[in-house]
This record gives C-alpha cells, structure tokens and sequence, in this order.
C-alpha cells in the first residue's frame, strides 16, 4: 500500500492515480480470446468483428465488453439499444463470478511485441480527468493532439454512463528524451511480479505485463512525471518564451474515448458533493502512457476512404476550391516534380489512380488540406461519407470498390508533435497513427467506476 502523501502528490502534482487495477484470473479464462484490439478499429471491415466473434466464441471476452464501432452505421436504434444493454449485464455477471482480481496500489509495467519484431513499452495507470480538456486551445495537463469530433461522443457516453467498469485502449505520449519515467523500470523488471504473458489474437503479437506495487518505484514515476512538467524545464525544452501551461500528456490514441470518459464525469459530478467529488473512481481514466522516444512507437498516416462519392466532381471542386484560395491546385496521373512544400496526395478509384497536387499551400500537412476540403464536399453532398484507416492495403482494396475512393497520405515526425501541439494547438483530426490497426491497444485490464 502507498501512504496517503504520495497518493495526493500524484493527484495534485501530475494528475495521476494508482489506486486499483483488474486483471481477468488466468485460471477462469484464455487470455488470446479474453483480449481484443480497440473498438475503433477496423470500422469498415464488419468481417474482422465477425471472425473475432467466431474466434472468442462463449469464452469470456473483452469482446462483449464493447461496442465495435464497425456496427455503429448498421446497427439500428433498437440494436444499439440491445448491445449496450448486454455490455452492461456482462460486466455485472464476470463482477458477480468473481472473473477478476483487484491488484490494490499497483502500476502495470507493459511490454507489446509486434510480429516484425519491434518492442513497444508503456505503463497502464489512472489519470485525472479534472487535468484533462479536448477543447481547442487547450492549456491542460493533459490535452488531445487531434480535434474532437463531438458528434461521436453520445454513443460512447451511452455505453460508459452506466457501466460498472471501463477498459481502457487509451495510450498517452510523454516527452521522456531522457528516459526517466518507463525505461528505469524495465531495467528491473524481472524483481516485479509477472501478471500476464501470452499471445493476442490476428496476428496482434505478444503481450506481457508486471505488477508495480513497490513504494519506492512508485515515488520515482512521481519524481520523474515532477520533473518533466516543471514549468523551467518545460520551457528550457521547447525554447518557448513567455507562460505556457506545462504539457505532460498528450492523447496519442483514443482521444475520443477519454473524451466520453471526461463528458461522464462532468455530468456526474455536478451530482456529488465536494468530498464525494475528490476521489470518486468516475473522476479517473484508465491509460497506457508511453514514451514518445520508445523505439517501438511508429507514427503512421491515416489515410482517407470516400464512399458514394462521384470521383470527377470531386477531382474538379477539390481543385477549384484550392485555387480559389490562391493555391496552385490540380490533378494529375503521373507523379509530378512539385516545388518545396507542394502537397501531393495520391489517390485510387475503380479503374483508375492519380494524384491532387497543391502548391503553395497553407497549412504544412497534407492531412490538412486534404481533410479542409472533405470537410466541405461532405456538407455540399450528403450522400456521401468518410471512413479514416489504416494501411495502404486497405485503401487499395477499399478504394478501388464501385462508388469509392482512397487516398494516400504522408507519415508525421513524431519528434514534432508535443511542440506542434504546444505552440499551434490540437492537429487535424486523424493525422497520425501510433502504428498499423493491429499493432493498436488490446483491451485487457479493467477498472471499477461506480
């Protein structure tokens, strides 16, 4: 147990919890079938969910924990109404069978391996929402690097405001340089207890995970979160001048899920009294914080599938739309030699491919000005829509279906983003990826909320 004083110096001083963790019995379940990749993967491929489904079976799963978002569009009122109601039943019924154990006080050291062969590391502990704000121009300890979309809020708020539990896919980014808060833990890890161990399913790697409850050890993540938000430090990092509220953690995945965990609170809170407000467990959100400078941590694009979209119009008012703007805008079939700072953006349909070439655009990323004119070509043509995935596999398979279009865009420096952040605000909305959709955050821990 860690005494009180830490436990309020980690609330207060960087916004963090270690109160409590579930982690499913070994003996009562198999961890392959238990763990699933994160909701919000692969939205356009029903099939994936449905071989998941035939995979996990009747076995006892993070997969009736959850609503797949690739049912949100297909699924009607009643449908939705239904699987939210069995997601909150089974989590009382694996609560009532005794399914989980509580590890008190602890911090779970994790280690992901890939199937190339790349290690990812991260710590899974509990954050305070109160630290945290998705609005624009945010000067939160902990802020969102992409725009919230709001409209997808309701339907998770519908799923977490009645749920006893939360799991969490949630990964934050610390600018660790030096490598003080995860690395020194794992030079050790073989004196903490093992608490799990085995392979994910569909080609999602390995996972492993070791129980943290020593005092000292906790009092070092302390320290070393102290220190990276220290205003100086913070300041001296960044070559910023005037005040700027310290960023520690900045949402690197699943920002709209802690979006929807911070909308819960809000409203519950305003129900509670000061005292029940300090340490209620709704106030927290279960995270996988993970160093920006992890060698494992790959940024990838996210790239754009348009359906039901007439492939010629949108050629022709995506070029008159940037020329408007005084932009040199057009298409072309061959991969143009473009002058510094060009966007060219690559692009597939049935039949055919080219590329959208900008020059002299406004913004520095091409997910920027691609996403600035989907934006307006959705509100002028209703009928069609928008999907963000991940590999260039699936923009060709996808985008190259009758009525589709994909489009190809550019990875982001992953050293530029806590300054980018910082100094410009959040991102556009679905800039970068924090690796391949299989390489995502598999559900695994839980937590109580009420």
């Amino acid at each position: 147990m860690i005494n009180r004083r830490l436990a309020e110096k980690l609330k207060n001083d960087v916004g963090v919890s270690v109160a409590s963790v579930l982690l499913p019995k070994s003996q009562m379940v198999d961890m392959t079938k238990w763990s699933v990749v994160a909701c919000d993967q692969y939205t356009s491929e029903q099939s994936y969910w449905e071989e998941v489904k035939a995979l996990v079976g009747d076995n006892p799963s993070t997969l009736w924990l959850i609503f797949p978002e690739a049912y949100l569009e297909t699924d009607d009122e009643n449908s939705k109404a239904e699987r939210i109601k069995a997601i909150h039943a089974k989590m009382e019924e694996y609560l009532k069978d005794g399914l989980f154990d509580e590890l008190e006080d602890t911090v779970i050291l994790v280690e992901r391996q890939f199937p190339g062969g790349n290690s990812r590391h991260g710590l899974i502990l509990a954050v305070d929402l109160e630290r945290y704000d998705y609005s624009a121009g945010s000067r939160s300890l902990i802020r969102a690097t992409e725009g919230t979309i709001l409209e997808r809020i309701p339907p998770r708020i519908r799923i977490r405001e009645n749920a006893p539990l939360e799991l969490p896919h949630v990964l934050l980014l610390i600018d660790d340089r030096n490598e003080t808060v995860i690395e020194p833990l794992f030079a050790r890890k073989d004196h903490f207890p093992k608490v799990y161990d085995f392979q994910l399913m569909k080609k999602g790697g390995s996972i492993r995970g070791w129980a943290v409850q020593d005092e000292a050890c906790i009092e070092n993540i302390y320290q070393a979160l102290l220190r990276l938000s220290d205003p100086g430090y913070f300041s001296e990092k960044y070559g910023l001048t005037g005040q700027q509220a310290p960023l520690l953690f900045a949402v690197g995945d699943g920002n709209h899920s802690l979006a929807t965990a911070k909308a819960c609170w809000e409203k519950l809170k305003a129900t509670l009294s000061p005292e029940e407000r300090e340490n209620h467990p709704a106030r927290f959100a279960l995270v996988e914080v993970v160093n920006l400078h992890d060698k494992g941590l790959i940024f990838e694009p996210i790239h754009r599938i348009l359906f039901r979209v007439d492939k010629d119009r949108f050629i022709q008012d995506f070029c008159r739309h940037y020329n408007a703007l005084g932009c040199k805008a057009y298409a072309t079939t061959e991969k143009p030699s473009v002058p510094p700072g060009s966007h060219v953006i690559g692009y597939v349909s049935e039949g055919s491919d080219g590329y959208l070439v900008v020059e002299k655009p406004s913004g520095n990323l091409d997910v920027a000005t691609l996403q600035g004119f989907i934006d307006v070509y959705l509100k002028e043509n209703p009928g069609t829509a928008v999907d963000y995935v991940h590999g260039s596999d699936v923009v060709e398979r996808l985008g190259r279906q009758k009525g589709n279009m994909g489009f190809f865009l550019s990875p982001m420096d992953k050293n530029e983003l806590f300054r980018t952040v910082i100094l410009d605000g959040a991102l556009p909305r679905k800039t970068f990826s924090m690796g391949e959709a299989n390489e995502k955050r598999f559900y695994l821990e839980a937590r109580r909320i009420r």
